[in-house]
Formats: structure tokens, sequence, C-alpha cells
């Protein structure tokens, strides 16, 4: 199975799919007014997600998000994050890895810099 191909992008407030294979949410906070059985997790992966201080500076303005994708890929980068990034990356080799969350637009989210980061590692 191809990693590149088995990594999605969902919101975590969608109903699950039955195409979505592992569900991992990727934030560091948990999404609000979400119950955690309705979210039917695989895993809650904290560690990928950017730092609080990155977060809060992002805080979502289109405009940063270069800059903001610039510096979460280094937080990527360090070595205490890699057996994270290798464990997920393990899950969507074996099958369909849906990334999921809490993001109003997904297009301007850390979860596209690490879906790129993951893609970039195979």
């Amino acid at each position: 199975m191809s990693v590149k191909k088995n990594l999605r992008v969902r919101r975590v407030y969608e109903a699950p799919g039955p195409s979505d294979g592992a569900r991992v949410l990727v934030d560091r906070l948990w999404p609000r007014g979400l119950a955690k059985a309705d979210a039917q997790l695989t895993e809650w992966c904290k560690d990928v997600a950017p730092s609080a201080e990155l977060r809060r500076w992002f805080h979502h303005e289109g405009p940063r998000f270069d800059a903001f994708a610039e510096r979460y890929r280094e937080e990527l980068a360090q070595e205490a994050v890699q057996p994270v990034l290798e464990g997920l990356r393990e899950r969507a080799a074996q099958g369909p890895l849906t990334l999921l969350t809490a993001t109003k637009d997904v297009s301007v989210s850390h979860v596209n810099v690490l879906v790129e980061v993951l893609r970039e590692g195979v």
C-alpha cells in the first residue's frame, strides 16, 4: 500500500466514513463540544500538533500561513517527533489513515503541512 495514497484529511466534526481507516486526531487541544465517544478515534496524536506558541502566533491568519508552515516544519524536524511521524507513516502504509482536525478552514491548517511532511519521508 502507498503511504501517499492512503493519507486523508477531514474535520473531526464530520461523521466517520467507511473509508476513513485509522482515524487520528492531530490537534493539541481536544475539539470543543465533541464527546470522545463520538470522535471514534484510533489515536490522539498531540505530539505532531504545532506548539501552543506557534498556534497562538498563527491564529489561522491566511497571510501568515507560509511563515507558519516553515516554523511548523522546523518543529516536526525535531528528533523527539520522529518516532511519532514514523508511526503515522506505518499506519498509512497498512491502509487508509485519516488525519483529523477541528480547524474550520482545513486549507490553511497545520494538517496539510503534516501530510506533506509524511509524504516526503517515504
